[in-house]
């Protein structure tokens, strides 16, 4: 067998010394201030520098990274799920110096406690074929409104918010705190011409959830009925020739309310707020007074501890809409007839 087979190396030997000698052995951990927390261990302790980082970087940026951990860490750095960057940095001495060349670099350290974590996104308009807006940008216009959230702890609870760009969601948006989803509004446009020549009809007709699209024997052809339609673009993922983006009427959705944390209550299922929004890029101005908007209710109005579900749950969702200032139209009314309301969703295991 080549050694190239037998698969990547063994976390193990990237663990910093102080990790590797107190796997499994953490007395605690407590947030000395924004972005950084110390992890005590039996042997020695470790302190975590949080950084908001980005999905997509240069290498610059990330040689930039690997100097300041050459510097400060011994080399060990670490990117997280929501797209940071820490520094693990063993001596406590250099906790300071490192922050200090941080603030003088403008990267901003936070996202840690009762803090708006870093955004996680899916590809938008950089990569996917599908998608009905972008990520990157959004995020980016929405991170810039709300900066003093993530580099301050002064919310009532954690805030995750996630963006997908479509309704299939690659990203975390049917569980978090707020949700950004791109959504089609239109379907799919068929190119009669080209589906016989670039598609196999019957894996089109088989990769519709909801079984809107049939056979359409005379154009040699498929047939998409709109009522049964909910704009997802799986048709396109396997056929090009029915593209689903439509720039007039693609936008934005809104949700809220949605966790994965088991504390307290059980998880949540994010659920819509505003069904609609513009595409405006490059800022997004609509999307972004949207969040803050929704950010600061939340603020004003929140207990101590009291995620954004949880305190929806408590005064009721007719008190949301009201105190938000939020329409309530026939599109907040789930009328899908698979809708999964009564699924157990705790790991709390009560009868």
């Amino acid at each position: 067998m080549a050694r190239t087979d037998i698969g990547p190396p063994h976390y193990e030997q990237f663990l910093p010394p102080v990790i590797k000698e107190n796997y499994g052995k953490w007395k605690y951990h407590e947030i000395l201030k924004p972005g950084v927390l110390k992890h005590v261990g039996e042997t020695g302790e470790i302190y975590s520098v949080r950084v908001g980082s980005a999905r997509l970087l240069t290498i610059d940026r990330i040689e930039e990274y690997c100097q300041l951990a050459d510097k400060y860490c011994d080399g060990y750095l670490r990117f997280t799920s929501r797209n940071n960057v820490e520094f693990l940095v063993s001596d406590p001495a250099k906790v300071e110096p490192l922050l200090a060349e941080l603030k003088e670099k403008g990267f901003p350290v936070g996202g840690t406690g009762n803090a708006l974590n870093n955004i996680i996104h899916t590809q938008g308009w950089v990569h996917c074929h599908s998608a009905a807006t972008d990520a990157s940008g959004i995020v980016k216009a929405v991170m810039d409104e709300l900066y003093e959230y993530f580099v301050d702890m002064k919310l009532p609870a954690k805030l995750k918010i996630s963006l997908a760009c479509c309704l299939n969601m690659c990203g975390a948006v049917h569980c978090s705190d707020i949700a950004i989803l791109g959504i089609h509004r239109t379907p799919p446009k068929i190119q009669h011409e080209w589906v016989a020549k670039q598609c196999e009809i019957p894996t089109v007709v088989a990769s519709c959830p909801t079984g809107a699209i049939r056979p359409n024997p005379k154009e040699k052809s498929v047939v998409v009925n709109e009522e049964k339609c909910m704009y997802c673009g799986n048709c396109y993922t396997m056929c090009p020739a029915m593209p689903i983006a439509d720039p007039e009427n693609d936008g934005v959705a809104i949700l809220v309310g949605g966790k994965v944390s088991n504390a307290r209550t059980v998880p949540m299922f994010s659920r819509l707020a505003i069904p609609y929004l513009p595409n405006n890029p490059p800022r997004w101005p609509e999307v972004t007074q949207a969040i803050r908007k929704l950010v600061e209710v939340w603020v004003q109005n929140a207990r101590p501890g009291e995620r954004y579900g949880e305190w929806i749950e408590r005064i009721g969702w007719e008190a949301f809409f009201k105190i938000a200032d939020l329409p309530f139209t026939d599109k907040h009314i789930d009328d899908f007839i698979f809708s999964v309301p009564t699924f157990r969703t705790s790991a709390q295991f009560k009868f």
